[in-house]
């Protein structure tokens, strides 16, 4: 039965590509339409005092939405360990999709703030042992690499932004205009449709992608060295959080404490991890020098996400106070300004995944480390409309829509140059072995801009209206300086890809 179901998974091709592709685009868009969905009301929820909401002020609703999403990416590390080295990629997609729709679930029930952190807890698992995975399975249906995995990740990448301009619609609207928990609970049937697609047409078309799960060393001392280092290094790791914590560095007794602690904590897990694999992996010279070109990506990745993720914090707050709502006299929702980065994703996305393959056709060069640099100099420019409109409702006047459309324009270019790129050069230059661990730390880089981008949100409370034009500031110098460097490294990082592309 097995062969028959691997024969299939290998023939079966749409629009010339293999059906397992379109398997995972239809999980994914349903995963990611309950995620993002639900996280486009989740500050607005954390900061309502008259219609149920949680009534938080906004610096603490701010840290608590970044606390969220951060872990929700960072906790596909520990999610790729699990596929890697005990579950296997498919059966963590499985269990995973059926946390996040319990998660969901206990969020629709209208319940004191323990169930709902319960909740947000519960989706934060299960997102941590999904996302990783399925992006490492996409890969596996490209050995052979080059410009059609590219292209296959931008049509994967089509699934997320389409399940997210439906997420943001359906549950925007509903919980906005309806009640909260009732956008809570179409998160929960959305996740419920995407455990159902996985499972009906998941083993017929994927064969036995997904299945690898790292064996043990043979030798006893091999086992027992490498134990030894991850103890190692667990051991170090919790000593330093701990001399922070007695030295007052770190503040866990609030909820922005908290957030900027989690900050210092994913920034050690990822710089500690990387210098894991790199002196006790068990790595080659060509393997190492990949490994590094991983780690200036994921600096760049999460630069870049703590600009871009401003969408559901800062951006959120300034679409609802400061941008005219009124659409031939109706008030649209304010979450709805988040839909024009899935809505440009889905207009360009064909775009940019021909021009790479009409690039590499013709033998024209424009490197990954290139279109990183291309992305954080778009975002730059994304934050420069902002100033002008941040100086512009300082007057008092609801700024035009067309502010925020021209910063999610330049958000979605900057991010079709850096997010599906990224992902298939993950899935190419990790080493097999660590290749869904690494696809986690891919999404700690988004876990670290996710915090940042809450924290940031913090400085938009109304007693400090005055500072706006200084904050997107900040955000545009810093992204606008790391796209520059990228691009003067961006040769060495190439050669150090060892011919992959």
């Amino acid at each position: 039965m097995e062969a028959v179901s691997n024969k299939t998974a290998g023939q079966a091709t749409l629009f010339g590509h293999p059906m397992g592709l379109f398997v995972l685009f239809f999980t994914e868009m349903w995963e990611r339409f309950s995620y993002y969905g639900m996280r486009a009301i989740l500050l607005l929820f954390l900061i309502d005092n008259v219609r149920g909401g949680m009534g938080l002020s906004e610096p603490e609703g701010a840290a608590i939405y970044g606390i969220y999403t951060a872990s929700v990416y960072l906790l596909s590390l520990p999610g790729g360990w699990i596929a890697d080295n005990l579950l296997g990629q498919r059966k963590s997609i499985w269990y995973g999709g059926i946390i996040i729709m319990l998660g969901h679930i206990i969020l629709a029930v209208p319940a004191g703030p323990g169930l709902f952190y319960a909740g947000l807890c519960t989706v934060a698992i299960g997102t941590g042992l999904l996302k990783p995975n399925i992006s490492s399975i996409v890969g596996e249906l490209y050995p052979e690499g080059g410009a059609r995995k590219d292209a296959a990740f931008s049509i994967f990448y089509m699934g997320i932004n389409t399940g997210s301009l439906l997420g943001i619609s359906i549950v925007g609207y509903l919980g906005e205009k309806v009640g909260w928990h009732y956008g809570f609970g179409a998160a929960a049937i959305a996740m419920f449709l995407g455990v159902i697609t996985y499972r009906t047409f998941g083993q017929r078309y994927l064969g036995d992608r997904g299945q690898y799960v790292a064996k043990e060393p043979t030798e006893a001392g091999q086992s027992s060295s490498g134990n030894r280092s991850m103890l190692i290094f667990v051991a170090v790791l919790v000593a330093l959080l701990a001399g922070l914590q007695l030295t007052g560095v770190l503040d866990l007794t609030t909820a922005q404490g908290l957030a900027k602690a989690m900050g210092t904590i994913i920034s050690l897990i990822a710089l500690g991890y990387f210098t894991y694999i790199l002196v006790a992996g068990g790595l080659d010279a060509t393997e190492k020098k990949r490994v590094v070109v991983l780690f200036a990506f994921f600096l760049a990745a999460a630069m870049y996400w703590a600009g871009n993720e401003q969408q559901g914090s800062s951006l959120q707050i300034f679409a609802s106070r400061y941008t005219d709502l009124n659409l031939f006299g109706w008030q649209m929702p304010s979450s709805w300004f988040q839909n024009l980065n899935p809505a440009f994703i889905l207009i360009f996305s064909p775009v940019l995944a021909g021009l790479w393959v009409f690039l590499a056709n013709r033998k024209i060069d424009f490197s990954v480390p290139a279109k990183f640099a291309t992305s954080l100099i778009l975002l730059g420019l994304a934050y420069v409309v902002m100033i002008v409109a941040a100086k512009l409702a300082l007057t008092g006047v609801r700024t035009s829509p067309l502010y925020l459309t021209s910063t999610y324009l330049f958000f979605t270019l900057g991010e079709l140059f850096l997010s599906p790129v990224g992902l298939s050069a993950f899935s190419k230059l990790s080493p097999k072995r660590y290749t869904s661990q690494l696809m986690g730390i891919w999404f700690v880089g988004s876990s670290l801009g996710n915090l940042i981008a809450g924290l940031f949100a913090g400085g938009f409370d109304e007693e400090n209206v005055s500072q706006m034009p200084e904050l997107f500031q900040s955000v545009a110098l810093f992204t606008l300086g790391g796209g520059v460097v990228m691009f003067l490294f961006s040769r060495v990082l190439k050669k150090w890809m060892g011919g992959i592309e």
